[in-house]
């Protein structure tokens, strides 16, 4: 495993200073907009067409891939992103501003799919599941430490518009330089909404109230950070303590959908972060402590719907099946992307900066409401024995589960990242 992690070095190089560079972009617009005075509704139009750049590039990103190759498909795809952080420098206008997020989107997704399948070409029957853990750990951390980089600089001037394009540029350089051969991209299956949801409804409306969660903290978090008063600082502590949540939050979820009925633990997951959403919502201004508890909470645990989603839909599946539906729940989860922003957005211009967590509540308590009262599908599995071993996943993270999925004929048992016997 260390050889293999040793070769992957200048891809985890890259992908560190890439997803740095994302992240820290992402928070910088939110506060950037809130301090130029911009309405949240204006603010979530603005950052929502960034969800939809990334649907359409996991969608069509594929094809300049196959026609150029890994790591010229790179170099393009990181350009463009480096040439889109810079032009928001240059002036602050909501239509420009709108098609940037757009064309950002577009880039990260082709830029993920190209990291992706350079991991999971990597990946055998020994260290498969080792991989795919370190590719969570550095991307979560990675994403955590894009939100301390908004401590270096006013978000007002050009100065970190300039930091963000440099770590993307940067990370250009290890990839280049590697020698290692350029992974293939295999034609994947289709499978409408239509028809998952017929398979799996439950794990189709997880995926999508993951999407709306996620996004609309993730775009309009450093917005409610700025209006409750909080200096850069706290919002860097603010946003980077919600993904440290969702990383230390990842394996117990694991552990519990392993011994428990999953159908349940989604149930009672939902739950429990719709609470930690009120508090968040009623008690977090009183104190910045409390808002970084009860956001980590929120999102450490709203996090896991997705992977418990793909998990749900999985035990439903057979091998040949896994990746057609897992790009379908990822079109799911984009599609709840897409509406958390602008939601999250007008329920702030309505009730104020807490909107954004009774967001959360309704999206949350909407999915309870469902899985109480939609009564349980037949073809759910009722028990923990009758389920698969469960893989921790993430959204941008999806390319290598049919390879960890633990009914394919090549995969051995002991690679799953939580056994069923919970060792």
């Amino acid at each position: 495993m260390s050889r293999t992690a040793l070769s992957l070095s200048s891809l985890i190089v890259s992908i560190i200073l890439l997803v740095s560079g994302n992240a820290f972009l992402t928070t910088l617009l939110g506060l950037r907009l809130s301090i130029e005075a911009f309405t949240p509704a204006v603010i979530g139009w603005i950052l929502v067409f960034y969800s939809f750049g990334f649907v359409a590039g996991s969608l069509h990103a594929v094809k300049a891939i196959e026609r150029v190759g890994h790591i010229r498909a790179f170099a393009v795809f990181a350009a463009l992103l480096a040439v889109v952080i810079l032009l928001h420098a240059l002036a602050v206008s909501t239509v420009l501003w709108a098609l940037l997020r757009a064309l950002a989107g577009f880039a990260v997704a082709g830029l993920m799919i190209v990291v992706e399948s350079w991991f999971s070409s990597r990946a055998t029957n020994e260290n498969r599941a080792s991989l795919f853990a370190v590719y969570q750990v550095v991307f979560f951390l990675s994403t955590a430490g894009g939100q301390v980089l908004i401590r270096v600089a006013d978000p007002a001037t050009f100065v970190p518009f300039t930091l963000a394009a440099i770590l993307v540029i940067a990370a250009l350089i290890p990839l280049s330089l590697t020698r290692r051969r350029s992974p293939t991209i295999e034609a994947s299956e289709r499978m409408s909404l239509k028809r998952l949801f017929g398979l799996s409804p439950v794990g189709l409306a997880g995926a999508l109230v993951a999407g709306t969660v996620i996004s609309g903290f993730y775009n309009l978090g450093p917005v409610l950070a700025d209006r409750l008063g909080l200096t850069v600082g706290q919002v860097s502590n603010f946003m980077a303590s919600a993904i440290v949540a969702a990383m230390v939050l990842a394996w117990p979820m694991g552990r519990l959908c392993d011994r428990f009925d999953r159908y349940s633990v989604m149930r009672n997951a939902a739950l429990v972060a719709g609470v930690a959403s009120l508090g968040a919502a009623f008690l977090g201004p009183f104190s910045p402590l409390v808002l970084i508890l009860f956001t980590g909470l929120y999102m450490g645990i709203g996090a896991a719907l997705y992977p418990i989603a793909v998990a749900i839909t999985n035990d439903l599946m057979d091998s040949r099946q896994i990746t057609a539906a897992s790009t379908t729940l990822l079109l799911s989860y984009g599609i709840g992307s897409c509406i958390g922003p602008v939601a999250t957005a007008l329920i702030m211009e309505l009730l104020g900066p807490r909107g954004l967590f009774l967001t959360g509540t309704l999206v949350l308590g909407a999915l309870v409401a469902y899985l109480i009262w939609g009564g349980r599908p037949e073809h759910v599995p009722a028990s923990a024995q009758e389920q698969e071993a469960f893989v921790s996943t993430i959204p941008e993270a999806t390319l290598g589960l049919a390879e960890l999925d633990p009914r394919n004929p090549e995969f051995e048992p002991e690679d799953s990242l939580h056994s069923k016997a919970g060792s």
